[in-house]
């Protein structure tokens, strides 16, 4: 601990995550669980982004999208589970305020890349499907360049400016976080600083970098429903429908759970719940991507095969 300058506050250096600390009994379950989850995840994604790049019949705009959201998978699922399974396996819940606020950091970067590449992905449906005549001039590889880098860049714009903020929050105590992870509101609340500013910059980037993705996603979706209607046979809408399918339970998934967290007030009975529902957007949705778009689409199934093919015809892999 160090004494503020001029003051007789405290300053503390470290916070104590509380994790699942009500429950002790299961820590060893928890632990071969989420390890279980972390290595499921990190393999499934890495596979995702390495049979995007193999598989020439992938270079697409929508699987070159799909990549990338892999991509961000893994960084988010790195960002919180090596640390949680650290704590289960140790029982040391402390993690210092700069390791704190580096946790938030890529934490935050990656679901604010992600509503941008969930919009993108939207778009690219959009016009596969109520624009086809003019999608290949639309989505040429420039232009799929620039929608990602994008996504990143402003991401990362965002999230260091906020932080460059938080980073000059004094913390005096309690340093408690009932959390399994480093998440913004429950880190600010303990500050001692005033947080006006810091919750103003966080409301004004979240205003800009979340509610319009989210709406071009939902408008998206709406002319992309209204059109599969319209399609007179069904066979049609059936094609139509499974070209979006995957990345429609995505982003249901991901909206879902992540409105549901940011609008259940954290405090009382529904701090379970909230943890809940934390665990379910920050650890399980990055391993249920990929299964979604592996096991719903025929084109990666079809990759899936190729590759396996390509495998077994190694001399190493047949038998003597």
């Amino acid at each position: 601990m160090e004494e503020g300058e001029g003051e007789n506050q405290t300053l503390i250096t470290e916070f104590i995550l509380l994790g699942f600390g009500n429950l002790p009994d299961l820590k060893i379950l928890f632990f071969l669980l989420f390890l279980l989850i972390y290595i499921v995840t990190m393999a499934a994604n890495t596979f995702i982004v390495v049979l995007v790049r193999a598989d020439q019949h992938l270079h697409t705009p929508m699987y070159f999208f799909l990549g990338n959201l892999s991509c961000l998978e893994i960084c988010c699922t790195s960002a919180i589970l090596p640390r949680m399974l650290a704590s289960l396996q140790t029982g040391d819940k402390t993690i210092s305020v700069t390791g704190c606020l580096v946790q938030f950091y890529w934490f935050g970067f990656v679901v604010t890349a992600e509503c941008s590449l969930l919009a993108v992905m939207s778009y690219d449906r959009y016009l596969a499907i109520c624009k086809p005549l003019h999608y290949t001039t639309h989505m040429n590889g420039r232009f799929c360049m620039q929608l990602v880098a994008g996504s990143w860049l402003s991401s990362f714009i965002i999230l260091t400016t906020l932080i460059s903020f938080m980073s000059q929050l004094a913390f005096c105590g309690p340093n408690e976080i009932d959390h399994f992870f480093c998440d913004l509101a429950p880190v600010i609340k303990l500050s001692c600083s005033d947080t006006c500013l810091v919750s103003l910059v966080t409301l004004i980037f979240s205003s800009i970098d979340t509610v319009p993705p989210f709406l071009l996603t939902l408008i998206s979706y709406f002319y992309i429903i209204s059109t599969i209607l319209r399609i007179p046979s069904t066979a049609g809408k059936q094609k139509a429908f499974s070209t979006c399918s995957s990345h429609l339970i995505v982003v249901t998934l991901f909206y879902g759970t992540l409105i549901t967290v940011y609008l259940l007030p954290n405090t009382g009975a529904l701090r379970a719940p909230n943890k809940v529902f934390s665990v379910f957007y920050t650890v399980l949705t990055p391993l249920i991507n990929p299964l979604i778009y592996s096991l719903r689409n025929k084109e990666v199934k079809e990759a899936m095969r190729r590759a396996l093919k390509k495998y077994r015809r190694f001399p190493g892999f047949q038998r003597n």
